[in-house]
């Protein structure tokens, strides 16, 4: 049984129960499998926000909860009000080295040492601070303070490896101290994605596939340790499975570089794995389309009102813009709230093919088209080998050949979602060397 099967997100932020390092651990391995844990962790932790009157325990579940979500932000100013503890302080020195406050986080963990936190683990965390702002020797001294006691830290002999690569120090030393890590930890992601790019660099691609994946078993993945696995997929001619690393890379961050490129040109080697792929996306989404809105838990009002407005699937809601949600009366910000949130957790948002229906029919060209151009137009708008991006965005708008693709004004396909101008431009490029043009231009 996984574990994302016997843990109860919802309890553990919002309950009373033992709320541990044990139990973070299996929050993260259950957190890796993304869907329905990180949902109910999110709706856990705006539950616990909606609470005026919280405990100082409860404070730390919601810093801790905030900071698992990477709003680190939040979980610094939560946990800073929080009661002190070793957890408290402990996830306030990690929310604080993930915002790069590297001098506040190594206070926090050394905090959370003295009040009792794994002192092996809150040394590790400061060494790895030091280590990121350049202070080797103070890393090196960091960890020779704890070194007795830390020979069953995972996290000790990951810092030991990682400051054995910035020192310069002998391949085999590195290994060594990784390997002590894996032995205690099977699954310590950071030292997996390590070794993962150490057999990259050494060509054995075999372990380097296998560190990679393994280092995705817990939460959060790296951004790296999807990108290089991603790329080693498009070596085995796995397209289709290195799309789906890139495109886990763009849900979380929709404007990473490397990621829309590494995306763009595999998705131009593979064509026909990716097509396959779009087809059982778009079967997907037809399918979330049609599932009734009362088999979500809403508020009676958000019920009611979707009711008197003839809403009924997830797919009304797209097509319905968050303007003409607002003007129902005893619609209220809210619900509004609730609702977009519900939409999120289905990868919908409000309005979202709200631009199908506004379209209309397509507007005729500025001229009358010549015989060689009318041909053109009846060709499909794949021939123009466009990136992901702009292929979905001519999906959502209803363009299925390059007739109706130059009857659009740059203005008409800006109007979709995540459109941008490099899509624009890219799509001018594509039409050009046909000797198009969009409309009015």
């Amino acid at each position: 049984m996984a574990v994302s099967d016997t843990i109860d997100v919802t309890d553990m932020i919002t309950g009373t129960g033992p709320f541990g390092p044990s139990e973070l651990r299996q929050l993260s391995e259950a957190l890796a499998s993304g869907g329905e844990v990180f949902r109910n962790l999110k709706f856990a932790v705006r539950d616990l926000e909606s609470t005026g009157d919280r405990s100082p325990a409860s404070t730390v579940r919601l810093g801790v909860g905030q900071y698992l979500l990477g709003r680190f932000a939040d979980a610094i100013t939560t946990l800073k009000s929080a009661d002190g503890s070793a957890m408290a302080l402990y996830y306030l020195g990690r929310s604080q080295a993930a915002s790069e406050a590297y001098d506040d986080a190594i206070t926090s963990f050394r905090g959370a040492g003295r009040a009792g936190y794994d002192k092996a683990a809150c040394e590790a965390a400061a060494a790895a601070c030091l280590r990121q702002s350049g202070k080797l020797e103070e890393a090196r001294a960091a960890l020779d303070a704890v070194a007795g006691e830390a020979e069953k830290s995972a996290d000790y002999w990951c810092q030991r490896g990682l400051l054995s690569i910035a020192s310069g120090d002998e391949l085999t030393a590195t290994i060594s101290a990784f390997e002590q890590a894996i032995a205690l930890d099977p699954l310590h992601s950071e030292t997996l994605f390590e070794l993962g790019v150490l057999n990259d660099r050494l060509g054995n691609d075999d372990q380097a596939r296998d560190c990679y994946m393994g280092s995705l078993k817990r939460y959060p993945a790296t951004v790296g340790a999807l990108l290089n696995l991603g790329l080693l997929h498009e070596d085995r001619d796995e397209f289709a499975d290195a799309q789906r690393c890139y495109n886990r890379i763009l849900q979380a961050f929709p404007n990473h570089p490397r990621a829309t490129l590494f995306l763009k040109d595999s998705s131009a080697s593979g064509d026909l794995q990716f097509d396959e792929q779009q087809k059982r996306q778009r079967d997907k989404l037809e399918q979330k389309m049609g599932l009734p809105v009362s088999d979500f838990e809403l508020s009676v009002r958000s019920r009611n009102c979707l009711q008197k407005m003839g809403i009924h699937t997830l797919g009304d809601l797209a097509r319905t813009t968050e303007q003409e949600i607002l003007e129902s009366k005893n619609f209220g910000e809210t619900s509004l709230t609730e609702i977009k949130e519900m939409l999120e957790s289905q990868g919908l948002s409000l309005g979202q093919f709200a631009p199908e229906q506004a379209a209309g029919e397509p507007m005729l060209p500025d001229h009358e088209p010549s015989a060689d151009e009318q041909e053109v137009y009846s060709l499909p708008i794949t021939d123009l080998a466009l990136s992901v991006r702009a292929r979905k965005c001519t999906t959502k708008l209803g363009i299925t050949t390059i007739g109706e693709l130059v009857r659009r004004t740059a203005e008409d396909l800006m109007e979709c979602k995540n459109f941008g101008v490099t899509s624009l431009n890219e799509v001018r490029e594509k039409l050009a060397e046909r000797g198009l043009r969009l409309r009015g231009e």
